[in-house]
């Protein structure tokens, strides 16, 4: 059943969709998407453990995880209802491709990541081993490091912090960024490289009506309504940290790109959101807020 329509004021159009199946690990872009209660399907629905402390494997603490951000997951087939999730494909830094339910999985990835690890998975708000059991001692919570640069609370410490139940999130369970934020932080530093794939969002909105500021502020405490279905609640900023200036694929580290988002925006770039109603989304889906 629909929500009853709201006024609504138009904002865009949908530039594209991506979804990250395995935390941490370059996602992949999507033609279309089913959003359903906790955001688009089969986003961050596995992660790695690390099997020392329990800890879920994050890039955000790059000098304990150096290459899981070389790493990329994919589905090897849509995902189009909400069904026991399908088999994730890895991309290791080296080449080698594995699948998770191969017998010697977590061997291999512990040998790629030069740490005892497993995958694991979550599924209906249960996480779970894919290849064995789950350590008695396990607790879903990750660890975050924070350079050494100005306009934050730590820098150059490693803090841990909690994920919520059930997930891989680590925060909301949907990012949203337009391409006048990135077109803005690219003009304050021409140098850098303000690739969608750095900020890792889930939607990405191309704003009709540019502005010089960041559109994506002025929707917080709103909703935003996408297609003829979907529903969601802009909930809050999206503070950035240190992933965003880690090398991947062809994009150089580069401390810049968090030194301008915190220059320019306090750190931010981008919104997170919740679900208020779910249903298929598609590039090119008008974009609306609801008032």
């Amino acid at each position: 059943m629909q929500l009853a329509l709201s006024a609504q004021a138009e904002i865009g159009t949908i530039a594209s969709m991506w979804r990250y199946p395995v935390k941490s690990m370059i996602g992949e872009e999507l033609p279309k998407a089913q959003v359903k209660d906790h955001g688009i399907l089969g986003d961050r629905s596995y992660a790695i453990l690390d099997l020392s402390d329990g800890k879920v494997g994050t890039a955000k603490n790059p000098r304990k995880w150096p290459t899981l951000f070389n790493c990329k997951a994919t589905f090897g087939e849509a995902i189009d209802r909400n069904e026991k999730m399908l088999p994730v494909h890895i991309t290791l830094p080296d080449g080698t491709k594995v699948i998770s339910e191969q017998a010697d999985l977590d061997r291999v990835l512990s040998k790629a990541l030069n740490r005892a690890v497993m995958l694991v998975a979550t599924e209906q708000g249960r996480v779970k081993g894919v290849q064995s059991s789950l350590p008695t001692s396990w607790a879903a919570s990750s660890e975050e490091y924070w350079p050494d640069i100005d306009g934050r609370d730590h820098r150059d410490v490693v803090t841990d912090f909690t994920l919520p139940i059930g997930t891989f999130f680590d925060a909301a369970m949907v990012h949203l960024l337009t391409t006048t934020t990135l077109r803005q932080l690219h003009k304050s530093y021409p140098d850098g490289y303000f690739d969608i794939q750095r900020f890792r969002p889930n939607i990405v909105v191309d704003v009709e009506v540019e502005t010089k500021s960041f559109p994506e502020n002025s929707w917080i405490g709103q909703t935003l309504a996408i297609g003829k279905e979907v529903r969601l609640n802009i909930t809050g900023p999206c503070s950035r940290c240190v992933m965003t200036t880690l090398a991947q694929r062809d994009l150089p580290k580069d401390p810049g790109i968090l030194r301008t988002a915190l220059q320019h925006n306090h750190g931010n770039v981008g919104v997170y959101a919740t679900v208020m109603q779910g249903g298929t989304i598609c590039p090119n889906d008008r974009v609306r807020l609801e008032t």
